[in-house]
């Protein structure tokens, strides 16, 4: 198996210099716990090149209605975080792509912070987006991640001050999470994106400079990613998925039909 750290850093040495690195958020257990791991595989033959898990959590402070209503089918489904880490491990029997867990502190904090951390690394995972653990409260997380190998991803937003982007582009190991808006995650139109990320993006690339930086929230369509992710090394989808598979789920097909999505988000109509 690849040291972690090396799995999220080859991503970024390895891609063609115009290629758009593309990293694809799934809530751990939905729409079913049994498809968690068939979708994670799947995404990575349709062109996925990052895996975000999310760790399901009843109060999802930075979540909007599409990946609330995802957290909490999981949660009825019986998501844990013991689950979380055996889905890892079955995905690492077949497959090497990177994978982050992003979600709260609460359940972390509750799972047992060092524990957490050594089993995540024990089962594979190679990051962790915390949101609700900014630098100032990160430090207990943030020293266990670094003995499991483990890298700590932080955000930055349009309101984020440039001081405090060099401060995050220090503390953090693999890329920078750039929030296209300030709010919610949540598809929206593309232009309103693509002027937030016009207003700020010059911004990050001044003060973000040791990170490879990917874009998020919001994007659901190839022109949108390749718009907003334009001065970025990729770009981030998750609600648009959700979306997806609410609208096909269960029908026959429905997982053929996200992968097509997901191979369109990637290289377009081909």
């Amino acid at each position: 198996m690849i040291a972690q750290k090396n799995r999220l850093n080859n991503v970024f040495e390895n891609r063609e210099s115009n290629d758009k690195i593309m990293s694809l958020f799934l809530s751990s257990g939905y729409p079913d716990l049994e498809s968690t791991v068939d979708l994670v595989l799947g995404f990575e033959e349709n062109g996925a090149d990052i895996i975000e898990l999310g760790m399901p959590f009843s109060d999802p402070l930075a979540d909007g209605p599409t990946i609330q209503f995802a957290s909490n089918t999981a949660i009825e489904n019986g998501i844990t975080m013991s689950r979380i880490f055996e889905m890892v491990r079955e995905i690492r029997k077949s497959s090497e792509i990177p994978i982050i867990l992003m979600g709260y502190i609460n359940p972390v904090y509750r799972y047992g912070v060092e524990k957490f951390c050594s089993d995540a690394h024990q089962a594979g995972v190679d990051g962790l987006i915390i949101p609700d653990a900014p630098l100032e409260e990160s430090s207990i997380i943030a020293e266990e991640a670094d003995k499991n190998d483990l890298s700590l991803i932080y955000l930055v937003a349009p309101n984020t001050t440039s001081e405090r982007m060099r401060v995050i582009d220090e503390r953090s190991d693999g890329f920078v999470y750039c929030v296209s808006v300030t709010g919610v995650t949540g598809a929206r139109d593309g232009d309103e994106i693509a002027e937030s990320v016009k207003r700020f993006i010059k911004r990050v690339n001044d003060n973000v400079t040791r990170n490879p930086k990917l874009v998020g929230f919001g994007i659901k369509s190839h022109k949108d990613a390749l718009r907003i992710s334009k001065e970025l090394d990729g770009f981030i989808v998750g609600s648009a998925l959700v979306e997806n598979i609410r609208a096909n789920y269960p029908e026959k097909g429905w997982k053929q039909k996200l992968y097509s999505f997901v191979k369109e988000l990637k290289f377009g109509i081909i």
